[in-house]
């Protein structure tokens, strides 16, 4: 893999290639600005379309479950039409996911909300099976969660003004729009106050759209070049020669469920994390900055990651510290909910001041995104190291297990309405354990046992 990096880089400048990765870094930048929308659109759903906690789960299960339809089908995609055209398809498939909130927001209907979030996930879908390997093959594998986690920063970065600008906009006043008030309101009444609550979605998505579209615009005609995957070094190529199917290399196809796990906790420590501070007494005016504090959390972790990666830890004995800290986390938001400290801190993102009284449990809870934020670029390049023509498919596989961010963030859900909020975060612990096994040893393995 280094050398592929080697012959890809003596083909450019090194301002060609600063700029490939800046501009790698921009759709980082997008993917977790709109990602992370979600954290708000779940409670703001919740309410405007009137759906339990179980329900207004499927906000993640329709965004995330995309990268698990259509992860193989982009991989196609960018084969047909390079990484260039194909990233520039996955934007503007984003602008008509973002266009299709209009109809949803004027007839309040659900299902059309998650027909838009499916359509923006496949876009993203397609942008991340060309941005990962390309931003993994630039430079040496030992180094590539060091840039994986830059990329990260620029996720993160946005994850954490997202959540304030949409918050700011849509959950203004949500206070008011509890079941005891719309309860007291005839049918008429409370259909024309949600009506006007999901009216406010509206103008947010509109700009979205058409900042998407120039974006599409501006890619095709860039300078940003296509790397071809399909070639190995000698080395790899050898080790590979009676290789036939992709779920012939173990290091891979445990990947595939490490980042469906990971990816699956990430989700629920974020888009949670709201819901659960409404249900520990804070106001929607506060709990709209948590999700934002979790992934603050998480930027401090790629910074650490960019330090210490591979300078002082290997990417398997950061994946394993991380794995731990998850584990200390989740246990201790569990264990502390309801314990709060009656002091208050301010942090200033954005311009903005926050005032977070310190309650424990959505302390450990925002703490998450500590652990979390190098498990990504971690998982990715020990997972896709040696996969030589394989690295498409095998990136593919990586994508679909995406899905995890759909399907934990329901059985969280459901676990609320059975159980309570704190009670479902036991769901995080296997997921935790897992993660430390792959990188323990999952990781290390080359051929599968079969006695």
């Amino acid at each position: 893999m280094a050398n592929q990096a080697g012959i890809a880089l003596t083909h450019r400048s090194k301002g060609n290639y600063i700029l490939s990765i800046t501009i790698i870094g921009i759709f980082f930048f997008i993917f977790g600005f709109v990602t992370w929308l979600n954290s708000v659109l779940i409670p703001f759903l919740k309410i405007a379309c009137e759906k339990n906690n179980f329900e207004s789960y499927f906000v993640a299960f329709a965004f995330y479950i995309s990268y698990f339809v259509m992860a193989i089908p982009s991989s196609f995609v960018l084969h047909k039409t390079g990484f260039k055209n194909g990233m520039s398809l996955g934007l503007i498939l984003m602008a008509i996911g973002a266009l299709i909130f209009i109809p949803a927001a004027y007839s309040r209907m659900f299902g059309l909300f998650l027909t838009g979030l499916f359509v923006q996930g496949t876009g993203l879908a397609v942008l991340q099976t060309a941005s990962n390997p390309y931003v993994t093959i630039l430079g040496p594998i030992e180094s590539a969660a060091k840039r994986i986690s830059i990329m990260g920063i620029c996720n993160k970065i946005a994850g954490v003004i997202s959540p304030l600008i949409l918050g700011a906009i849509v959950l203004k006043g949500m206070d008011r729009y509890d079941k005891t008030l719309l309860g007291a309101m005839d049918e008429l009444q409370k259909n024309t106050v949600l009506n006007d609550l999901a009216g406010r979605i509206i103008l947010p998505y509109v700009i979205m759209a058409g900042v998407l579209v120039i974006l599409a615009v501006l890619l095709r005609f860039s300078v940003l070049p296509d790397i071809d995957t399909d070639k190995e070094d000698d080395t790899t190529s050898a080790a590979n020669l009676h290789k036939t199917s992709v779920f012939q290399f173990p290091q891979l196809v445990l990947g595939v469920i490490a980042i469906f796990v990971y990816v699956g906790v990430e989700v629920v420590a974020v888009d949670t994390i709201i819901n659960y501070g409404k249900a520990q007494g804070f106001s929607f005016e506060l709990a709209r900055y948590f999700a934002s504090y979790t992934l603050a959390a998480m930027v401090l972790g790629y910074i650490i990651g960019i330090v210490a990666i591979p300078k002082y830890l290997k990417q398997d004995r950061a994946l394993m510290i991380s794995a731990v800290l998850g584990i200390i986390f989740g246990v201790l938001a569990i264990v502390s909910a309801g314990m709060q400290v009656q002091t208050t801190f301010s942090l200033a993102v954005a311009g903005v001041t926050m005032v977070f009284p310190f309650d424990l449990s959505v302390f450990f809870i925002a703490m998450l995104g500590l652990a979390n934020a190098i498990m990504w670029p971690a998982i990715w390049p020990l997972a896709i190291n040696g996969l030589g023509r394989f690295t498409k498919i095998g990136s593919s596989l990586l994508i679909m297990g995406i899905a995890g961010g759909a399907l934990l963030p329901l059985l969280y859900g459901r676990m609320v309405d059975l159980f309570s909020p704190q009670q479902a975060y036991w769901i995080l612990i296997p997921c935790y354990l897992f993660i430390f096994y792959y990188a323990l040893s999952g990781h290390k393995l080359r051929y599968w046992r079969l006695n």
